[in-house]
């Protein structure tokens, strides 16, 4: 077969079908997104799904793994953070059918609230972690973390980086190959006793120190010779780097096993060269253990921890080399981020953030962007879930300390609210929290490229689903006020948050509108327009941070190739001179 152009994170998902995985679950998160979404196309010989979090995605994987199947779970970085209770605990019960946790690392943080190194985890939870670092890698290693999984009786941490998710390269495929399945037997390994995690800490232990002598010879960890000068010894993304950055005639020992780390074979490669180097993305992992053995290396006092290398940058921490430049005599035009031009979710923000006492504890999400100027309306975002539980500290500080004209809102999405926002909002009807939660609805997973979810009525497969109605769910709760509105009528969505805010009885706010960029929705898109005999180029419509609009020559202007017609510029113009053009 000849090869094919693929990114990384379609070649792992062609690796899962190949490597005979048969059931599969995650949660959306860039940048490993795209490997679910890459899965249905193999429905005829797999299961794949979207999980309401990371913790339940581990948890089906592991169930399958249970049950005799090979399984794959895949997550962002910060996923592993909610997922990281049943992975412990798998490390200690081993496994059955293999089982493998994609972990999709963000150095440079394109689009993560952190920057964590979760290699870190695979050693903290005693588990084996394979690291591929170009597409063809991704398909192959991924096969390899399958058999050393069922080999060693561990769950094995399959770590890319968005770098590795997202660039493409030609991958030759193979064939699928099925594991003959056993027949289901009760075992109580995998009953997580006190008494029994006893007698699993020494087997881990002891299969662990087993890995390690197999990744002495591993395939997965590989030399080149090319000279006894300089050596480096690297990882992922980073060795595609250093071959970049480092003369010729340096020696590579790439690792792509590097949990635990070979160290009998670093060392063996140590004394072929004079001079030796580890170059690694984020944290010193690997330089730390490789100095800690005795060996003498240089690492991150010259490349530094901070965000993702590059070849350039290399050359100039290592080598002094600093890449040629020319002045072209144009400055880049900074571009903040904003809300889509017709995001539903503006109307929202526009109206809490003119009320100077209200307090709005925002989520992870396109919605994150509410903090951006002009709309000004984020006190707050830390993680998924915490727009409602972090609202219920603010709030119960705010008690404490006598700041009772302070209104606390607590915001995140629909895909949220499934993820973690319903024990949320458990936490502010349980414990009496003078707190608001609101969901923001636009029916999809927005921020990671429209993944359904439970209250969106499809599965990751395209099969029509139970749609899980938010309302009810917070009705059962115990809010007595859950009110229901259009974000973008501006009326309407005011007299929400006064009603919320006034509200004698538990009130919700769940702010409804789909988003423009759902497919399989018709939406009424139309253009709006501005009377310039009537703008007073008072700027009023800018204060709502829509792209679209703007001004010229004092005047307001609509750039009619991004405007949709969602008229909430016109809601604001004092003076009428914005109107939606007719069809």
């Amino acid at each position: 077969m000849d090869p094919v152009l693929l990114s990384g994170n379609e070649a792992i998902a062609r690796g899962a079908y190949e490597a005979g995985v048969k059931v599969c679950s995650a949660y959306p998160g860039t940048p490993s997104t795209e490997i679910f979404e890459n899965l249905p196309q193999y429905k005829d010989a797999l299961y794949c799904e979207w999980a309401p979090n990371e913790k339940v995605a581990v948890e089906v994987a592991y169930g399958a793994s249970i049950a005799g199947v090979r399984s794959l779970s895949a997550m962002k970085h910060v996923g592993v953070n909610v997922a990281a209770d049943p992975l412990f605990t798998a490390a200690y019960n081993g496994v059955c059918g293999g089982f493998v946790i994609v972990s999709a690392d963000d150095p440079s943080m394109h689009s993560s609230q952190n920057e964590q190194d979760n290699r870190h985890y695979a050693r903290a939870a005693k588990i084996g972690m394979v690291e591929p670092s170009d597409s063809q890698e991704c398909l192959d290693f991924l096969k390899e973390a399958y058999e050393i999984s069922e080999k060693f009786d561990m769950p094995v941490m399959y770590r890319i980086t968005t770098r590795v998710a997202h660039s493409k390269s030609l991958v030759t495929f193979g064939e699928r190959a099925e594991r003959e399945v056993p027949a289901y037997k009760r075992n109580m390994k995998y009953v997580s006793s006190p008494a029994n995690a006893y007698v699993n800490h020494a087997k881990v232990e002891k299969n662990l120190k087993a890995l390690e002598e197999y990744a002495n010879t591993s395939k997965l960890n590989k030399e080149e010779i090319n000279g006894s000068e300089i050596g480096v010894i690297t990882a992922s993304i980073a060795y595609e780097y250093a071959k970049d950055a480092f003369p010729e005639g340096t020696s590579f020992l790439k690792l792509g096993l590097t949990n635990p780390l070979p160290m009998e074979r670093i060392k063996a490669f140590a004394k072929k060269v004079k001079k030796l180097y580890v170059v690694e993305e984020l944290d010193p992992f690997m330089e730390e253990q490789i100095r800690a053995a005795g060996i003498e290396c240089i690492g991150k006092e010259l490349i530094g921890n901070l965000y993702e290398l590059n070849p350039q940058l290399l050359k100039e921490r290592l080598f002094g080399i600093k890449p040629e430049t020319v002045d072209v005599g144009v400055k880049p035009v900074s571009r903040p981020p904003a809300l889509c031009p017709g995001c539903p979710h503006r109307g929202f923000f526009y109206t809490v953030g003119r009320h100077k006492n209200y307090v709005v504890a925002g989520d992870i999400g396109c919605y994150t962007l509410g903090f951006a100027p002009p709309l000004n309306a984020l006190d707050s975002v830390v993680c998924m879930g915490g727009g409602f539980t972090v609202a219920m500290g603010m709030a119960k500080a705010f008690e404490a300390s006598g700041q009772t004209d302070k209104k606390v809102f607590g915001v995140v999405g629909d895909s949220t609210f499934f993820h973690s926002g319903m024990t949320g909002a458990a936490e502010i009807i349980y414990n009496k929290g003078n707190v608001i939660p609101v969901v923001l609805d636009n029916s999809i997973t927005g921020m990671t490229g429209h993944q359904d979810n439970p209250g969106s009525g499809f599965t990751l497969e395209g099969e029509i689903a139970e749609k899980l109605k938010i309302e009810d769910i917070l009705r059962s709760y115990g809010y007595q006020n859950v009110i229901i509105v259009d974000p973008q009528d501006l009326k309407a969505m005011e007299a929400a948050v006064t009603e919320a805010a006034n509200s004698e009885v538990p009130a919700a706010i769940i702010t409804r509108r789909p988003c423009l960029l759902i497919k399989r929705i018709k939406h009424d898109i139309g253009k709006c327009e501005v009377d310039t005999e009537k703008c007073i180029g008072c700027r009023k419509c800018l204060s709502v941070g829509c792209p679209s609009v703007m001004v010229e020559n004092k005047k307001a202007k609509i750039d009619v190739t991004t405007c949709v017609g969602c008229t909430v510029c016109a809601q604001v113009c004092p003076m009428g001179a914005i109107t939606r053009k007719e069809k």
